[in-house]
């Protein structure tokens, strides 16, 4: 693949032109642009620190309880930075209520999902980052959909405020809590949305008011591989754990379970990896959805434990192993239950960290994707 390329192809996953954009919101900004905002509207811009306060400080979501904006403004200031972005149109819960999935419905009709799910020691949310997905990964629910458009910074980061505001408020069940960790693993390619990725993770990071205040350390971006953002994302100096959804340890296979593969090899995607845990020193996440009679092989687990080994065993990865989660009709379904322990005991063998990932919200079409998939 020549330079020329590598550079600009990036650009073939932007979403289709000529799509109306959700309105600004304060989330979108930083928080002097969020002043200067006010300002070109005739507004006080010092109201902009307040208004940022009650939406990531206080995480109130009705303008009657911004008691410090006066009456008179209220609307106006709300509506200059605090737009209804997306509605809930079902919320369903499994794991006796400590898993909440939500189907939202943005401002031009798309439909995005999130899903907040409470363990004993932290409470993650996972979000979308596009509308649909333009990878077609074919095992994929959302891939399936093909992609509607890229999501706003403000839009992804509604849905962690909404999980935010869901737990300060007692509503899952364990009493009144925090949301501690987010995942970047709900519908899309998150790097191929990498500008409003990128400033929702900033936002995420930032001290209220201007953001949430989380730690980068407990944020994760997926990728299913896109080289040239990922070697961006190590030069960003955020430490977010990245997890590389792989699914295959040779170019044969991994060309059909993820097809972007066919521009960047299981090579170059490993060493780009391998180069963020060099950079970030933040151990990479290796996502891999077992699949019965597709990549579940015991060869397959020594050549993935090659194929990560070969980079150095100075432990920069960890292995997910992720039983499939099926979506109806589909033919992939997950593997036997014996041919994932092989698999684990053989990378184990190699000295790769592996773990099976604890599956949550089958009852609820809890493969991304499903539960959109179903209001279509």
């Amino acid at each position: 693949m020549s330079d020329s390329e590598r550079t600009t192809l990036p650009l073939v996953f932007d979403e289709p032109r000529g799509r109306k954009k959700p309105p600004p919101h304060l989330a979108d900004l930083a928080l002097d642009e969020r002043v200067e905002r006010l300002k070109e509207l005739g507004l006080p811009g010092f109201r902009a620190k307040q208004l940022s306060n009650h939406y990531f400080a206080r995480l109130v979501d009705d303008p009657a309880e911004m008691t410090d904006l006066p009456a008179a403004q209220r609307d106006e200031l709300v509506a200059a930075l605090l737009p209804d972005l997306m509605t809930p149109l079902r919320t369903m819960e499994a794991d006796r209520g400590t898993t909440r999935k939500t189907l939202w419905k943005l401002f031009d009709g798309a439909l995005v999902e999130s899903v907040l799910m409470r363990y004993p020691d932290r409470a993650t949310v996972c979000v979308s980052s596009q509308a649909g997905c333009g990878m077609a990964c074919p095992f994929c629910a959302t891939g399936q959909g093909g992609l509607q458009r890229n999501m706003s910074t403000a839009e992804i980061v509604e849905q962690v405020v909404a999980g935010a505001r869901s737990m300060a408020r007692g509503e899952v069940p364990g009493g009144p809590g925090r949301v501690s960790n987010v995942v970047f693993m709900g519908m899309g390619e998150p790097l191929a949305n990498y500008k409003a990725v990128i400033g929702a993770v900033r936002r995420l990071v930032d001290p209220a008011p201007e953001g949430l205040g989380m730690s980068a350390r407990g944020i994760t971006v997926s990728t299913v591989g896109l080289v040239p953002r990922i070697n961006q994302l190590t030069e960003e100096g955020i430490p977010v754990t990245l997890a590389l959804s792989l699914h295959a340890p040779d170019d044969e296979l991994r060309n059909e379970l993820v097809p972007i593969n066919t521009r960047f090899s299981v090579a170059e995607t490993v060493d780009a990896a391998w180069n963020y845990a060099r950079v970030t020193k933040r151990r990479v996440s290796i996502e891999y959805a077992m699949m019965r009679g597709i990549n579940d092989q015991a060869w397959r687990a020594d050549l993935l434990g090659d194929v990560l080994q070969e980079r150095g065993d100075w432990g920069w990865v960890h292995v997910n192993l992720i039983p499939l989660n099926p979506t109806p009709g589909s033919k992939w379904t997950a593997s036997d239950p014996a041919d994932e322990r092989e698999f684990v005991r053989r990378l184990e063998a190699k000295g790769i960290p592996t773990t099976v990932r604890d599956t949550r919200g089958r009852e609820i079409d809890g493969a991304c994707g499903q539960l959109a998939a179903t209001e279509v």
